[in-house]
């Protein structure tokens, strides 16, 4: 076309190219033009023409910026079909535009810089080396004509060694060429980028009058007027350089960073005092000091805790952190931190007995600095030190050094101020919350952030403590005795709990919580590390007596008093006259109110309070059985004492006290007498639970609803409860029966048992049958807790539900604090003190329904480890379990349906002994793995449906929508379903697998990721005896395979490589049918197909497919016909591969065999042409993800046999088939 043609083209473009960034454009106006320009770029065979005249310099930055887009989609989308003058062209045009087609430094555009650049870059992707061998050069030669060019051609090379290293954007082949070129070429690139980097700040500082070496540091700038363009020029050159440096340094040969006597650390160490480069300078010696690699390599870097290194660091740090709270000095202190943090790690990495490399005699100041970061106001950068105080604390080395010890009792110092918890972003009480406002967007994110941080601490003290524990325990001493005798500080904010009491932000509040946790943690660790004769008894023993004497009504204080006294107690295995005075103080604390008699509902805070105490005389009778059992009875006493009232306590309070007695009535070793004990003790509960109006109530939907008050309707929801006291009792006899369940126990030394009469004989196997005293009491109140629970189950029905009554008519919904765990919602800091447990009546109704459901089912699961063959010997127990656990399941809600299969089926199973398999397990597993596959399935196809149908609608951000909750608790559910299969059917040593990463190395066909589950993923006895079962093996795999399509990631990621193999393995040696076959590999497909944009499920759905294809294909043809279905498939290397499959003579390395008729346990990695196919079913997958390939995806791999596999009746095994009479076929179509 002539020059008019394009000059023409060019105006229209430039008008629509306005329409489109004129905000005064119509809708309609803006379309046709964006329209008009994409057609150009696809169809006009002028795009180069008309492309170069837009980008002239002249044109408005919009226009040029269209111009130079038109010019990268020809050369992305068009270069291969492109003449060669043509490209030699357009390749001198663009490099013409680079040298004098573009404004100064200061001036351009950057998003013209950037897509100038990405242009050349798209060209040498296609070009070099092979057709562009000079074109480092002709960068080189660009970079001499000024700073404009300079700063382009670090564009380009950055871009280059994203594409090609980090993000991998073009095919293998190529991606290796031109790796290797730029390997090969390293020398010479990063000669160019230092010489570049030395000049231009070498003229800036000169411009800028910078002084030398010391005065740098405290002299302000000054520039020329007249010069500061061009300074600012040869900055942007150095910011360009910098940045480019660290595209690279992350990956090449680490002698080039550090060659010529660490040439590049050393100019990184001196730039970290200038201001503008500062940032990007840390930012590369981060990625420097960060390499791994060959620790002979590496030692080099150790020149950086030389002198004049470790001056420039300290020195930036200290002139940053004096110029007060700026953005930009923060990120500079953060990377300087992450420097020294890195060159830590690199210190124990190197440092070794078997190493040469000494402790470095700066070791001492590389310490004093570290501290100073552990001190900063900073929460993030106290935080970021604690690994590496870790890592050196544990040293074999390091942990001996002088310096080091010499440093423990500063960094414990240190450690006492940063477990205060202050720096919340929305207060000013502390200079952290300054900092805290850069770094958390709320406080509930400050509050994740700090309890993260604090554990860690705590981990890291335990460490110090190791080396050196009186110390530590003289610290906590100290503190503890200060804080007893300090005035309280409620602050500001006093707590809704009473007046003058703290609230979780009170000064006096946050010391005392701080004080607990780090004494807590450095006197349990001395107890680890110290001999018995070196422990501090008396020092230790005032402590105690200094905390039993304070008295306090503060929730929040009394609760941190609780801790210090169970961190103290093993000081009483000394001096046991001492436990009564425990004791005391803890009953104390049991019955702990604010104010007496008061008809308010108890605040969190005041529960905790309650329920630490109880929790603590747990422990202690727990730990220190033996202690405690002297006074038994003295405990019993106080015990009858308090469940004497029974307003005095709730239930769980109740139960947690009876626990702790049944817990040291464990000591007995007496069966008898234990056994009169716990009927003693339960007397009360049988005599409630078996009366003939509970038995009524328990059986009884209706009878149950009245009983509990869920029919009434409540005036006043805060305080009127008339049937809070039957709720109550109905309480009280669950919790006792699952606190007896749980605690009673036989001895664990088996003569001790046998003297005790706990031993009645032996297993076949020679195992010790035991009975355990509670079996008598427990046993005969089953049949009402399976009444209960069935009566629970039927609560769900429809006509149940319509008789709760208008306050209750939500009863059984999810308590808000459950939604928020599921949806990730962090509950307001000071809600979870202040506010009462159960804001209203609903509120407890709720909490009853969801604890006594958990309750019950905690009580079955319980029931076998601790009852054994008395339990599962009970008459018709898998009748009854399916009669009241299992009935009424459809209407049972997904939030109730996880706690029952996790805290009753799963332990109920993996307890019982092979003998009972066949008569509990089998007959219970197997109507409910076939429901359980039923329910999932629909609840999926519900949620996919869900998701076509919201594609084209505006997408629903609110995370607390009901949609997302359902979803999540599908998501959830499936993984407790498949955990349940796994943990059943699979052995421990089986379901660990290897992920290995493999680099791109010499075979140019090697995959990226390669899963290789290991070949002793073996089935356990009982998941042998349950694929021996028809429908409960169909039932199985039916939903091993199905899910690996459903739209979890992490389900998909284990039962792809810790069942599905497993499974099948143990049906191979039958005659599938053809259609099964093709189900199974066609299932794993359709999980690639969902899944395959995640490098995990990918490569462990791609090792499963080519397990299964291996090992069935030499009998199944129709897995060829498969694979043919997969869209464009490369056949001659689905031929090649598939004669090699066939004639074993041709393969290069044999299949391992597995001892089952055979068949290949783990099948190699998947020879050349199965890579080849492999990555093409890759790509067809991930295509399939996009706009419009999914429908093309699912057609092709739904062959006729496949698609219609509902193959009910039919058996999967062929008749005859040895030990099989055939299985039925699967529940559904694929």
């Amino acid at each position: 076309m002539s020059a008019e043609q394009v000059s023409s083209l060019c105006e229209q473009l430039v008008k629509a190219v306005t329409v489109i960034m004129d905000p005064a454009s119509t809708q309609r106006y803006r379309l046709e033009a964006l329209k008009f320009c994409e057609e150009f770029k696809e169809k006009c065979p002028i795009c180069v023409p008309c492309g170069l005249k837009l980008a002239e310099k002249t044109q408005t930055a919009i226009v040029r910026h269209f111009g130079l887009q038109i010019l990268e989609h020809v050369v992305k989308f068009r270069w291969n079909n492109m003449p060669r003058l043509e490209k030699v062209y357009l390749k001198n045009n663009v490099m013409g535009l680079i040298s004098s087609g573009t404004q100064s430094i200061l001036e351009e555009e950057s998003h013209i810089k950037d897509v100038l650049s990405r242009i050349v870059v798209e060209m040498i992707k296609r070009e070099w080396p092979q057709h562009w061998p000079d074109m480092l050069k002709e960068l080189d030669t660009l970079s001499k004509q000024g700073e404009t060019q300079t700063e382009l051609v670090m564009f380009i090379l950055l871009r280059l060694a994203e594409d090609v290293v980090t993000f991998q954007t073009l095919p293998t082949q190529r991606r290796r060429d031109i790796q290797q070129t730029l390997t090969q070429n390293m020398e010479k690139i990063f000669s160019f980028l230092l010489t570049a980097l030395q000049q231009n700040v070498n003229k800036y500082r000169r411009m800028v009058g910078a002084p030398q070496e010391q005065e740098a540091l405290t002299t302000p700038q000054k520039t020329d007027l007249a010069q500061e363009p061009k300074a600012q020029a040869n900055c942007r050159v150095g910011m360009a350089a910098l940045n480019t440096l660290a595209g690279y340094i992350d990956w090449v040969a680490l002698s080039h960073i550090t060659a010529d006597n660490c040439k590049l650390l050393e100019m990184l160490c001196l730039l970290l005092n200038e201001p503008e480069l500062q940032i990007g300078a840390a930012e590369c010696l981060l990625i420097a000091v960060s390499r791994k690699g060959k620790l002979e390599d590496r030692k080099p870097l150790m020149v950086l805790f030389g002198d004049v290194a470790m001056h420039y660091i300290l020195s930036a740090a200290q002139t940053a952190d004096g110029e007060g709270l700026m953005e930009k000095h923060y990120v500079f202190l953060k990377r300087l931190c992450q420097v020294l943090c890195a060159l830590g790690s690199q210190l124990c990495a190197l440092l070794g007995s078997d190493s040469d490399v000494e402790t470095p005699t700066n070791f001492g100041k590389y310490l004093d600095s570290f501290l100073a970061f552990t001190t900063h106001p900073s929460q993030f950068l106290r935080s970021s030190t604690q690994i590496t105080w870790g890592a050196l604390f544990r040293h074999e080395v390091l942990s001996r050094d002088p310096l080091l010890l010499a440093m423990i009792p500063k960094y414990l110092r240190a450690s006492m101020t940063n477990l205060v918890k202050v720096g919340f972003p929305s207060k000013t009480d502390s200079a952290s919350c300054e900092y805290s406002r850069f770094d958390f967007d709320s406080d509930e994110d400050f509050n994740a952030f700090f309890n993260s941080f604090r554990a860690q601490q705590g981990e890291v003290m335990r460490m110090a403590c190791r080396l050196d524990p009186r110390t530590g325990f003289q610290m906590a001493g100290e503190w503890l005795k200060y804080q007893l005798t300090a005035p309280v500080d409620t602050g500001p904010m006093n707590s809704k709990t009473g007046e003058g009491l703290c609230s979780v932000f009170s000064p006096s509040f946050v010391q005392w919580d701080a004080m607990t946790f780090f004494s807590e943690s450095v006197i349990s660790q001395m107890f680890r590390t110290l001999d018995k004769d070196e422990i501090p008894v008396n020092d230790g023993i005032d402590l105690l007596q200094l905390v039993l004497n304070f008295e306090t009504k503060d929730p929040l204080i009394l609760s941190c008093v609780l801790t210090n006294v169970s961190a103290l107690f093993p000081f009483v295995t000394y001096r046991p006259e001492y436990l009564p005075q425990v004791l005391s103080k803890l009953f104390a604390s049991v019955t702990f109110e604010v104010i007496e008699e008061s008809k308010a509902p108890r605040t969190r805070a005041v529960k905790n309070v309650r329920r630490h105490a109880c929790s603590s005389i747990i422990k202690m009778c727990r730990d220190y059985p033996q202690l405690v059992l002297p006074n038994f009875e003295m405990l019993y006493n106080h015990v009858k004492q308090l469940l004497s009232n029974e307003l005095l306590l709730t239930q769980m309070e109740k139960c947690a006290l009876m626990e702790a007695l049944v817990l040291i009535s464990n000591q007995f070793k007496d069966y008898e007498r234990q056994k009169a004990f716990l009927e003693e003790l339960m007397a009360p509960v049988a005599g409630l639970w078996l009366s003939p109006e509970m038995q009524r109530v328990l059986s009884d939907p209706e009878a149950f609803i009245s009983y509990v008050g869920a029919d009434n309707k409540i005036a006043d929801p805060v305080l009127e409860d008339p049937s809070g006291l039957n709720r109550s009792r109905i309480s009280f006899c669950v919790y006792t029966i699952l606190g007896v369940v749980k605690r009673a126990r036989w001895p664990a030394a088996t003569e001790e048992a046998k003297a005790g009469g706990f031993l009645v004989g032996y297993m076949p196997s020679g195992s010790p049958i035991y009975r355990n005293p509670c079996t008598e009491q427990v046993l005969k109140l089953l049949d009402n807790l399976l009444a209960l629970i069935r009566t629970h189950n039927n609560l769900y029905m429809p006509e149940m539900v319509a008789r709760l009554g208008e306050t209750f008519a939500k009863a059984l919904d999810m308590l808000d604090v459950e939604k928020n765990a599921i949806l990730g919602l962090p509950q307001p800091l000071l809600e979870l003190y202040d506010s009462p447990v159960y804001k209203t009546v609903l509120e407890r109704m709720q909490g009853f329904f969801c604890t006594l459901y958990d309750n019950c089912f905690h009580i079955l699961g319980n029931a076998g480890p601790s009852m054994q063959q008395d339990f599962y010997t009970v008459e018709g127990l898998a009748t009854h379990l399916l009669s009241s656990a299992f009935i009424n399941l459809n209407n049972i809600p997904d939030y109730r349906l996880r706690p029952m299969l996790r805290v009753f089926v799963k332990p109920l199973v993996l307890s019982c002994p092979s003998e009972y398999y066949e008569t509990l397990v089998c007959p219970m597993l197997g109507p409910l793995f076939t429901y359980l596959h039923v329910r999932l399935s629909q609840k999926w196809q519900v949620i996919n449906q869900r998701s076509m149908l919201c594609e084209d609608d505006a997408v629903d951000d609110n995370p607390e929508s009901q949609e997302m909750l359902e979803e999540q608790l599908v998501r959830l559910l499936t993984r407790e379903v498949m955990d349940l299969i796994t943990v059943c059917c699979v052995s421990k040593k089986g379901v660990e697998h290897n992920t290995t990463a493999a680099v791109d190395g010499d075979d140019d066909e090697a995959m990226a990721t390669e899963v290789t589950p290991p070949a002793s993923a073996e089935l356990t006895e009982l998941g042998k005896c349950l694929m021996k079962q028809e429908d409960i093996c169909t039932a199985l795999l039916i939903t091993a395979y199905t899910s690996l399509s459903w739209k979890d990631t992490l389900s998909c990621q284990r039962t792809t490589t810790q069942l599905c193999w497993p499974l099948l393995k143990q049906v191979l040696p039958g005659n599938l049918l053809p259609d099964a076959v093709s189900w199974f590999f066609t299932s794993v497909l359709k999980g690639l197909q969902t899944h395959g944009q995640h490098d995990g499920c990918m490569a462990a759905l791609v090792h499963l497919a080519f397990q299964i294809y291996e090992a069935l294909r030499p009998r199944y043809a129709e897995l060829k016909a498969v694979m043919e279905q997969i869209p464009d498939i490369q056949r001659d290397s689905l031929e090649q591969f598939d004669s090699k499959l066939l004639n074993p003579t041709l393969q290069k390395v044999p299949c391992r065999s597995d001892g089952a008729a055979g068949l290949p346990a783990s099948p190699q990695p998947p020879p050349f042409p199965a890579r080849k196919l492999l990555q093409h079913i890759v790509s067809v997958c991930s295509d399939s993800l996009q706009p419009g390939g999914t429908v093309g995806m699912q057609h092709r791999l739904s062959s006729p046999s496949s698609n219609d596999l509902s193959l009910r009746g039919k058996g999967y095994f062929a008749q005859g088939c040895p030990g099989e009479q055939g299985v039925k076929m699967f529940e559904q179509s694929c």
